[in-house]
């Protein structure tokens, strides 16, 4: 039984990206399917010239059965899926080839590989989850959800650390989302606790903040939904609160998800900005401290933001650690971001606070 790889992508006015995406797709894949959902540039004629099969796709305003579709022209074994602003870096193709490889004796049905959704202004990663990436065509894999689709994973599920990258170069149709979700609202579709949780974060993205609020309270207190998505609906809902100008209210959202799942360090620096912006100094360095022991939950699904357990909380500590007359734990959580992010405004700002201030706790220079 072979182990052929069908890379399968939908696209839509993706002209710009979509060479860059494919420019090493042949060194992995051998095959490439594409579904256009109504390009109006020259997206179908490129997609032609480096695609095995593309064939139109009239869009329903339902991502899941795009991707179904796309699936559907696939003869791989495996099914493969990027979207056109994603990036294999030269750097993943070795990896992803080990991978193929093993696929021949390990058969999984599901691998879950990294995935780099978001990266700041200095190039950092801010968000890395994992994502189920290649799924044998035996499993018949069924994509789910008009909006951030996705396939449970089942059967047979191994992880890797094969990376791929997210790299926008221009933000998603404003309001697309949220027209989707208003669209099924209306024609009564119930909304499933998964949908919940998106459609709450789309309506705080579109500063909709007390109906994002009710919404994702409802996706919080949902029992039948995922626990990764009910901790994130509090973190959701404390950013919904504190807008509001409940910063208890806040903290009580983050502290519900405490009893939903072991503590994620994103939670727990959310946790101590609030003490520190309330002047809780030494519940906040605590909340701090707390954030750095937690461990990376991305395997799970989360979105994880790698800073919250690194540049955030020595941040914060610095500021709080002064505040609390320990001056020479400040000082070295700030050495300990010069190495770790010396081109950071604050670490830059802090160190021109440190060179004005010479004296340490002792006293001494």
């Amino acid at each position: 039984m072979g182990t052929g790889i069908s890379l399968c992508m939908i696209v839509r006015d993706e002209e710009d990206t979509l060479g860059r995406c494919l420019s090493n797709a042949r060194e992995y894949a051998d095959e490439i399917v594409i579904a256009d959902t109504g390009s109006r540039d020259g997206t179908p004629a490129l997609a032609k010239r480096l695609a095995d099969k593309v064939c139109s796709f009239e869009w329903r305003d339902d991502f899941a059965a795009a991707r179904n579709f796309s699936f559907s022209l696939a003869s791989g074994d495996y099914l493969m899926w990027l979207d056109a602003d994603d990036v294999v870096k030269s750097s993943e193709i070795g990896k992803l080839l080990a991978l193929k490889r093993s696929l021949r004796d390990d058969r999984p049905d599901t691998v879950m590989c990294r995935y780099e959704s978001a990266v700041d202004e200095r190039g950092e990663t801010s968000c890395v989850y994992y994502r189920e990436r290649i799924m044998s065509r035996s499993s018949e894999p069924v994509w789910q959800g008009r909006v951030h689709e996705c396939v449970p994973p089942r059967g047979k599920i191994v992880y890797s650390d094969f990376t791929v990258t997210h790299l926008k170069t221009r933000p998603s149709p404003p309001g697309r989302n949220l027209s989707i979700y208003r669209a099924a609202e209306a024609r009564g579709e119930p909304l499933s606790p998964r949908d919940k949780f998106y459609f709450g974060r789309e309506l705080l993205g579109a500063g909709l903040t007390d109906e994002a609020e009710r919404t994702l309270e409802a996706a919080a207190l949902d029992p039948e939904g995922w626990y990764v998505n009910r901790i994130e609906a509090c973190s959701a809902l404390a950013v919904c609160r504190e807008r509001k100008g409940d910063p208890e209210g806040a903290l009580a959202a983050l502290f519900l998800s405490l009893a939903l799942g072991e503590p994620r360090s994103g939670v727990l620096s959310a946790i101590a900005s609030l003490m520190r912006k309330t002047g809780r100094i030494g519940e906040a360095a605590f909340w701090y401290e707390s954030a750095m022991r937690c461990r990376d939950h991305s395997p799970e699904g989360d979105f994880d933001d790698p800073r919250t357990r690194s540049v955030i909380p020595l941040l914060g500590l610095t500021e709080c650690y002064w505040l609390l007359g320990k001056k020479a734990e400040s000082r070295a959580c700030h050495e300990r971001l010069l190495t770790m992010a010396p081109a950071h405004p604050t670490v830059i700002k802090n160190s021109g606070f440190f060179a004005a201030h010479p004296e340490t706790e002792d006293g001494g220079t």
